[in-house]
């Protein structure tokens, strides 16, 4: 794929074995292009979490963690233990050489938290959830990994929302009292292309 409509051709991928393969493919260009584009998510969502996370020492897991961009949005938050996990390996191999992990394993996308390690105290989505990403199970997976009292935090950009079903998961687990939204906020996801996101943080009761 063209780095210069990756982002475009990213949201029509369909399947698990293409999306990894896409991933594998961007893996060299990733930052440099999201880059271009001023994303700032990573640093929305890291610092959502602090405002709702006092204990700098709970182990937290970034799901679909790429290239480590939220890896080090977190440890500027002053987290200090951090697993990823993610489809694919190259993306991996990048974050790897950020020496931000505490672990980092690849995941299978039809059940991606086996490859958790841990009681988490936040499981952190950022960019990792949507069009172009996870499928909307996995935020119906990563709610159910959560322990009690445990947090999720996550972003859904603004093609994402145009899909009910993902606000409408959060929404149905609000009603039956399995999480507590504890902030909606709507914000910049890649603002040099007007795209947005929300960032939600979300309780385990």
């Amino acid at each position: 794929m063209s780095n210069k409509t990756y982002i475009d051709k990213i949201y029509q991928v369909e399947s698990n074995d293409a999306m990894r393969e896409a991933y594998d493919q961007w893996a060299d260009s990733y930052e440099a292009e999201l880059a271009h584009h001023h994303y700032c998510t990573p640093e929305r969502v890291a610092q959502a979490l602090a405002r709702h996370l006092t204990d700098l020492q709970a182990p937290l897991l970034d799901f679909a963690c790429g290239t480590g961009l939220s890896g080090q949005a977190l440890k500027q938050q002053g987290f200090s233990c951090i697993d990823g996990i993610d489809l694919s390996k190259n993306m991996l191999a990048q974050a790897r050489k950020k020496d931000i992990y505490r672990s980092l394993n690849v995941c299978d996308p039809a059940s991606p938290f086996e490859a958790a390690t841990d009681h988490y105290g936040a499981i952190v989505a950022s960019g990792a959830i949507g069009a172009g990403a996870a499928p909307a199970e996995c935020l119906s997976a990563a709610i159910d990994h959560l322990s009690s009292n445990a947090l999720l935090c996550v972003s859904l950009n603004d093609h994402t929302l145009e899909d009910a079903r993902y606000e409408d998961i959060i929404q149905s687990a609000a009603n039956a009292a399995t999480i507590r939204i504890l902030e909606d906020q709507h914000g910049d996801h890649l603002p040099n292309i007007g795209l947005g996101a929300k960032v939600f943080v979300l309780q385990k009761l």
